[in-house]
Order: structure tokens, then sequence, then C-alpha cells
């Protein structure tokens, strides 16, 4: 059995914010600056430890000793990619992979096949929730050299996440890569990344859809996916503003064997402390925008309740899957900007990430 926590790169100031916004910007700016809502609305949620720069070894360090000491097994980094330009690169590289307990501790990426956003807090109300230039696309040409990336500097290493002997990677908008290229065009594209793989003598590829919809579910196995899983699967994104977080936890974790059965495939759990996107958004005082970041708030959200959570996907995941393929994700260790974090916070302390070590005993 592994817990795996997705990591959130992007705690750190990029060229492309400096111009969007001004020079050093970083969503910790959104974090602070968020005030309550409505009565009883958790705002500010505050890290114990302050911000940071996640390209600082020691502070990365602290936070990836902090998930060993609480058996969180491994980071899957978030991976921002499009046709070989990278952001938020140096979270990994330099903040990780730079640090003493980041060359040993075991780790992962997520293609995060979306583009950072360039208006925060978002404001308009007239525009897509994904604007259309941010989504990534790609072909099986640049599909191929994404994975040829990270295999040669990531996949080769000893501490790199690997699943039945092979390398783990996923796709963090799944429905998106399906729909650009098709099915046909998707599995080409993936057959021809495991090709290259064999070819140089790289490690194969355990790949894994995360979100694909209903409209691409039963597609997934014959393109090429090994096995289905989610990033924040709690929400109902169009039902009430506020949703209490116990009985959200009830319906997605009933949705599981829905989701293994449309797929054909192994479907890993995911589960999540929380949701709150408000720092994200504009405020718009009482008329709230039924749409994301404003819509909807997850509420009611406690460590204890995580626990039970963590402690229903680890049963479920020892159940449904082979030994080594027992994979729980949790989203996430650092989305301080969407409420979701294992990170000791003002509230609770340490008490999100002792619900991970505690549920899974």
């Amino acid at each position: 059995m592994r817990v795996l926590a997705y990591v959130y790169p992007g705690w750190h100031p990029i060229p492309e914010r400096d111009a969007s916004f001004y020079p050093g910007f970083t969503e910790w700016d959104l974090v602070y600056a968020s005030k309550p809502r409505f009565d009883g609305h958790v705002q500010p949620r505050l890290p114990a430890w302050g911000r940071y720069d996640d390209r600082d070894p020691v502070e990365v360090a602290r936070r990836v000793e902090l998930c060993g000491a609480h058996d969180v097994d491994g980071l899957v980094y978030g991976f921002f990619w499009c046709r070989g330009k990278r952001v938020f690169g140096d979270a990994l590289d330099r903040g990780f992979l730079g640090s003493r307990a980041g060359q040993g501790f075991p780790f992962a990426t997520m293609w995060a096949n979306r583009m950072p956003r360039r208006v925060l807090p978002v404001a308009r109300v007239d525009q897509p929730v994904i604007e259309v230039d941010r989504l990534v696309p790609s072909d099986a040409v640049d599909f191929g050299e994404l994975v040829l990336y990270l295999a040669e500097r990531y996949w080769v290493r000893d501490n790199y996440i690997r699943v039945g002997g092979r390398a783990y990677f996923s796709i963090y908008d799944a429905t998106f890569f399906l729909q650009e290229l098709g099915v046909d065009g998707a599995r080409a594209a993936v057959a021809r990344a495991r090709a290259l793989l064999a070819a140089r003598g790289l490690p194969p590829m355990h790949l894994a859809a995360i979100e694909p919809s209903a409209q691409v579910i039963r597609d997934v196995r014959e393109v090429g996916f090994d096995s289905v899983t989610n990033y924040v699967l709690l929400p109902d994104w169009k039902g009430d503003f506020q949703q209490d977080y116990a009985a959200r936890v009830a319906i997605r974790a009933a949705q599981w064997p829905a989701l293994q059965r449309a797929a054909g495939l192994p479907y890993h759990p995911a589960v999540t402390p929380g949701w709150d996107a408000s720092p994200r958004a504009a405020d718009f005082g009482a008329a709230k925008p039924k749409k994301y970041p404003w819509w909807p708030v997850v509420v009611g959200e406690h460590p204890d309740k995580f626990r039970a959570a963590v402690a229903q996907a680890v049963a479920y995941a020892r159940a449904t899957a082979g030994a080594d393929e027992e994979l729980v994700f949790v989203a996430s260790l650092n989305e301080w900007s969407e409420g979701h974090y294992l990170e000791p916070d003002t509230r609770f302390g340490t008490a999100w990430i002792e619900a991970v070590r505690d549920g899974r005993r």
C-alpha cells in the first residue's frame, strides 16, 4: 500500500507571472489577502510555517521529512509542459531534487496539461472556466518528446515511483488529451511513446488517466492507459454553493466501483481534505458566479473526517488492486489557494497529515 500526495509547484515567481501581474507575484499574495465571504467561512487558510519559496531545498526538505514521518509514501509533482516549454520547473529540480531529503524520497510526475492562469484573482465571469489559450495542445510527436524528456531526467532515478516495474506517469486532463487527439490519435501517441522508451533502453511507462469524463472513460483502455484516478474528486461542481464535507466524501466513495467498471482498468481512489478556491476569485459579494473559482465551497471539513476518508480509500485499494498497485492519492500537499493541503495550518497544526498516518492503519 502506498499513499501518494500531489504537489502544486507554483509557489515561486516565474517570468510569465511577473509579466502578467507584477515582479515577484505568487499565489501567496492571494492566500494571505483572502477574507471570509459568508458566516462561518474559514478564510484565510494560512500555513503554520508561513509562506515559502518551493525552490528552496531547505524549505522543501522540511516538508519532505514531514511526509516521511507521517506515512506519505511519495509525492507526485505537477509538470507544466507545452510543446517543449516548461514553467514552475524549479520547484522539482531545485527545491525537491536539490534537497538532501528529496534525493532519496519517492516521487513521480503528472503532466499538468494546462497553462497557469494569467489573471488572478479571476474577475471575469463572461469567460469559460478554462480559457481556450490555457489548454495545452499536443500530438504524437510532442507527446513522445515529453515522455522522453521525463524518462531521461527523472524516470531513470532510483527514487522514481514504479508500479509493476514501470515508471508511474499521469495526465491531469485526460479528457482534453483524448478529445483533442481522438481515440486513434491518442492510441498512436501512447504507442509511439512506449516504442521510443523501449528503443532507447529507458524505463517502461505506467500511464494513468486523471479525470476522464463520462464521454471518454470507456476509451482509456483502448488508448493504452494502465489505470484511472482523480485529482480532486469531492465537490459537485453544479450543486449547492455550500456542500458538506462528510456527505460529499460518502457520495464520491460510492462512485469508485462504477469508475473502475467504466474504465475497465484499475481505479486508484483519490481523497482530499477540503475544497475552497475563494482566494483565486475576486469578491463579488452576494452575487457569486456559479462557476470555478467562486463556486462551490466545501464546509464542515475536519482532520477526523479526513482520516475516515483516507481509511476508506485504503480499504478500497487493498480490496481491488494487486499488491504493487495498491495506490491512494491525496490532493494535495500544498494547494493552499484551493483549500486542500497536508502541510501544517494555523487551525489544526499537523493534524491534516497526521490523519493520513492514522487513516491507513
